[in-house]
């Protein structure tokens, strides 16, 4: 291994910091707020990352619902102290930042605006790696002249890479498919943590055979292998890993940057990152640590959770189980949910388990444990079936498709095209039901994604309704308190 390491031409892995997205999203339920950040942005502007993730996932959606946050907001005010460093962001493809497929119009607004507000990179993945639902970002990533990174969805159906659906071939094909799509480097997403370190080997140096394009890994430390798969990867040639601050790593986020960066240290793949400037930004992240406290998990003595590397569920789909068998009163039938998921999967075209497929599956799962199976119908899965989400990695059960779509208000016969050549235009209907609330392009592409909790916001944000004091941040409750 030190012969791999040492010898042939130096070439640095480059470093992508999850800290400000991904980082907080995994472990403080997506909590972090704008103003934590600030105190270390130049910083971290200056250590020389390949990128920060600092938008996308989760954050639109908690901003506005849970810290009285304007989204859009951030990325600009971020801009002001990063100045050198990209900024990228995690889009679901034609679901944008939301749990459903948007009409064309909503996806072409969204990306023109992100790009508006400062985003560099987009990493685009479809929760059923259909590349049909990359087209209309894609278009305008171009447009904008902005870098298109083209995400696989990393999945299985086997304990390792391999069997009749996530083989080798599957990988390549979709590889082939993003290149041809334009994009600038590709990603392997493996959102539940479960890509084993000679699997990824495996993976990336084939890869490298049928591509010139910058490889990207993104991985989580679920199951306890994330750190074991980033040195196999990087002996494979990988270009870039993502990687959080240690404060913010490991449990079911990314690997730390400070161990890696040791560990590469003298070899042809030494990142050139500092690792004593690195431990000095996590020391802000530990004062603020109390104000998150009460988010991160606390229920396990283990910061890995080894029953992922047996059932492959992501992390936060088992908390969402959990949540809502508490609420049938059905807690003591996790078990049993855990062995329907992969026939409810199966059933749905072996998806893999991801915003929002992981949530689709999963409810589906838990109705088919505690009603019977397919005795009771959620209708987001239907819509899966019924194809609104794409074509699914294999196929569906004509029978299975009979029983799901009996009462679909949509059809019984399930639909092949593009899902978004089936959607109407959204905005201008959307536009005429906010009427003036919404001030500017922003504000009516925040209704367009959340019209609920979207609506509620505005009315915040223009002091229509006060804000709770539960969504303010400490101090202005504080505050308003003392009035």
């Amino acid at each position: 291994m030190a012969d791999i390491m040492r010898e042939g031409p130096v070439n640095p892995v480059k470093i992508q910091d999850n800290t400000f997205r991904d980082g907080h999203q995994s472990i403080y339920a997506t909590r972090m707020r704008t103003e934590d950040m600030l105190p270390i942005a130049e910083q971290m502007d200056e250590m020389g990352f390949w990128a920060m993730e600092v938008w996308g996932g989760a954050t639109f959606d908690t901003m506005h619902r849970f810290l009285g946050e304007d989204p859009w907001e951030r990325p600009k005010v971020l801009k002001k102290y990063i100045k050198k460093t990209p900024f990228t962001m995690l889009l679901r493809g034609q679901n944008l930042v939301g749990y459903r497929n948007y009409a064309d119009d909503v996806v072409r607004a969204f990306v023109d605006m992100s790009c508006e507000v400062g985003i560099d990179i987009f990493r685009v993945f479809d929760a059923v790696n259909d590349i049909r639902n990359f087209e209309t970002c894609v278009e305008r990533i171009k447009a904008n002249k902005k870098h298109f990174e083209g995400v696989i969805c990393y999945s299985l159906t086997e304990p390792h890479l391999g069997g009749d659906v996530f083989n080798m071939e599957y990988y390549i094909k979709m590889a082939r498919s993003l290149e041809a799509m334009g994009a600038d480097s590709i990603c392997i997403k493996d959102m539940a943590g479960i890509v084993a370190p000679y699997d990824i080997f495996d993976l990336v140096t084939e890869l490298k055979k049928i591509t010139k394009l910058p490889l990207h890994l993104h991985t989580h430390y679920t199951s306890g292998m994330a750190s074991m798969s980033y040195i196999k990867a990087i002996e494979a040639g990988i270009d870039i890993v993502d990687t959080c601050l240690a404060p913010y790593a490991l449990r079911t986020a990314m690997p730390a940057v400070e161990p890696l960066v040791v560990t590469l240290q003298g070899t042809k793949r030494d990142t050139g990152l500092d690792v004593r400037k690195l431990i000095k930004l996590g020391e802000h992240l530990e004062k603020i640590a109390p104000k998150y406290q009460k988010h991160l998990a606390a229920n396990k003595l283990s910061l890995i959770d080894a029953g992922v590397l047996a059932h492959q569920i992501p992390g936060g789909m088992i908390s969402n189980l959990v949540s809502q068998l508490r609420e049938m009163n059905a807690l003591d039938r996790l078990n049993e949910v855990y062995e329907e998921i992969p026939r409810t999967r199966r059933d749905a075209g072996t998806p893999p388990l991801v915003t929002p497929t992981s949530q689709i599956v999963g409810v589906q799962a838990v109705m088919n444990v505690v009603a019977g199976r397919y005795k009771m119908i959620n209708n987001q899965f239907a819509d899966l079936v019924y194809g609104l989400y794409g074509k699914t990695p294999t196929p569906i059960d004509p029978e299975i498709a009979k029983v799901v779509l009996k009462r679909h208000k949509r059809g019984q016969t399930p639909v092949t095209g593009r899902p978004a050549d089936y959607l109407e235009p959204e905005l201008a209907e959307d536009k005429k039901k906010i009427g003036d609330l919404a001030k500017t392009e922003e504000d009516l592409l925040t209704y367009a994604l959340y019209p609920s909790t979207g609506e509620q916001f505005l009315k915040w944000k223009y002091g229509i309704e006060p804000m709770p004091d539960s969504i303010k941040p400490p101090m202005a409750a504080e505050e308003t308190k003392g009035k």
